[in-house]
């Protein structure tokens, strides 16, 4: 007898249940990420192809995105904690670009990747559904909560099938 694979979005436990399914998704693009990650060389991590920034450069920018809007948007806040902060010695922009990293090895990306996300899921875990949906005024535009986590869930989604596709050009697959 097989067993059937069951699709479906669930809550991550300890959340309001709207913002734990929103949560489980976001969860979800990074388990898919990190599981393809497992054994990555640093040749890997370092290669760079043609014009296009190398897995360590999208990796950084994954963690460096998620704690700009964190930090700027549902927080509102100028800085950053300084452990947070620590994790990003680069601007992630310089001159209006990806900032090129080389040479961190996969466990600085995951520890990193990780911190930050361990500090927005402490952020969201005493969130309440009207705060998820309070709107923030800022001067380029007003964003939810809520559209954050739509956000970094459609952003991690597309670097993630990014890095998937260099990693077939690097392995020649």
């Amino acid at each position: 007898m097989t067993t059937k694979t069951i699709l479906q979005i669930t809550s991550l436990s300890g959340y309001e249940l709207e913002i734990g399914r929103s949560l489980w998704c976001l969860e979800d693009v990074r388990h898919n990420l990190t599981e393809k990650l497992k054994g990555l060389s640093q040749r890997e991590l370092d290669k760079k192809m043609g014009s296009r920034q190398t897995i360590g450069s999208l990796l950084y920018h994954i963690a460096y995105v998620e704690a700009g809007w964190l930090y700027g948007e549902v927080m509102e806040k100028e800085t950053w904690d300084l452990e947070i902060e620590n994790f990003f010695p680069l601007d992630g922009w310089p001159d209006g670009k990806l900032v090129h990293i080389e040479g961190d090895t996969l466990e600085t990306h995951l520890h990193r990747l990780n911190k930050v996300r361990e500090t927005l899921l402490s952020h969201f875990r005493s969130m309440n559904l009207e705060d998820w949906r309070r709107v923030r005024v800022l001067d380029e535009y007003e964003v939810t909560p809520e559209w954050v986590i739509y956000h970094l869930v459609e952003h991690e989604a597309h670097h993630r099938g990014q890095i998937f596709q260099l990693l077939r050009e690097i392995r020649g697959g």
